[in-house]
């Protein structure tokens, strides 16, 4: 009889090269390969490629759309079921962030021939949770050889096609809201492990309840993206490209996971941050301090829910799970780390 592996000595990053959202394409280069891929002509398809928003969206009926979308990435964290249940959250964070509920997922998944079994298992079980936290079933999926391992789930959501958040529709006067603090690729990079655990906890927070606030705003909500890969400055960039407007972050005001500004003073900078950075370059400005500014182009991964929302939500959002992070101006798209 075989001796049962004990998962806590087991190292998921040593199996990989990088990790999380991290490991995504750089925004320019993702950009203008989606530029040059076919355009649909199908009425029903409500969000496509022109322009992407953060899933698709495809009308069924008059009162009900089909949201789709996927994410999968190699590992952050060492242990199997943190991985499963950040990837996890990480993916319904697209659904939610188009203010659709959750109600299937698909494993995407890759392995190493030799990786073991029981991690996997921890790995899609963890997954399953958080799924079923998030309001949705796994429902199947797909798994390959590969020499790293990578998870992730394609998810498909549903909503009314006249209640679809987008990235655009901000305006001026608005207050910029986020739902979870910043920091997971600093913290993770070189935390200690009370401060990796903190971020850990954070990551394998789904944004459903973020994003149901939001939904129940109605019309008192102009935009909406999740943060992660690109950074906070990446993704508000894309509020404010998509919107026609400024938009204003106050540094000051980030909240932040515990030892991510001391980590970002110490010079410490992730692989992703020089791709986010050149993704706004010509588009921000930048008078806060070195270290805020390395916070706005941390990647993310599973990170929170920015929106644009009318100044007398704000305030009633603030202290049930948002932190004001900023505004919106009037003027030629851009933003300001400020």
């Amino acid at each position: 009889m075989s001796t049962p592996l004990d998962l806590s000595a087991l190292r998921l990053t040593e199996w990989t090269s990088c990790g999380g959202c991290a490991a995504k394409w750089g925004a320019s280069l993702l950009s203008d390969l989606v530029a040059g891929l076919p355009q649909s002509n199908d009425p029903s398809l409500v969000v496509g490629l022109a322009p992407f928003d953060d899933a698709a969206v495809y009308r069924v009926s008059d009162d009900v759309a089909m949201v789709s979308t996927t994410d999968f990435f190699p590992p952050l964290v060492d242990d199997p079921a943190d991985f499963g249940a950040i990837a996890a959250a990480n993916a319904c964070s697209d659904v939610f962030a188009m203010g659709a509920s959750v109600v299937m997922a698909i494993n995407v998944a890759a392995f190493p021939e030799e990786f073991p079994k029981e991690a996997i298992a921890a790995i899609f079980t963890a997954g399953a949770e958080i799924v079923a936290e998030a309001g949705g079933t796994v429902a199947g999926g797909h798994t390959i050889r590969n020499p790293e391992p990578i998870y992730g789930l394609a998810v498909q959501g549903v909503v009314h096609p006249d209640r679809i958040l987008r990235k655009s529709g901000a305006k001026p006067g608005d207050v910029v809201l986020l739902s979870k603090p910043l920091g997971t690729g600093l913290t993770l990079a070189a935390g200690s492990e009370g401060e990796k655990s903190a971020a850990i906890t954070g990551m394998k927070n789904v944004n459903r309840r973020a994003s149901e606030l939001l939904v129940a705003a109605g019309n008192s909500v102009h935009a909406v993206t999740d943060v992660t890969g690109y950074g906070l400055a990446g993704h508000g960039w894309e509020v404010a490209q998509r919107s026609g407007v400024r938009l204003i972050v106050d540094t000051s005001a980030l909240e932040m996971y515990p030892g991510a500004l001391r980590i970002a003073e110490d010079g410490v900078r992730t692989g992703g941050d020089p791709r986010n950075r050149e993704y706004v370059d010509g588009h921000v400005e930048m008078t806060a301090d070195d270290a805020r500014v390395a916070i706005c182009y941390d990647p993310q991964t599973s990170g929170g829910l920015l929106a644009a929302v009318e100044p007398d939500l704000a305030d009633d959002l603030v202290g049930r799970g948002f932190w004001r992070v900023g505004e919106v101006e009037a003027g030629v798209a851009g933003i300001v780390l400020a």
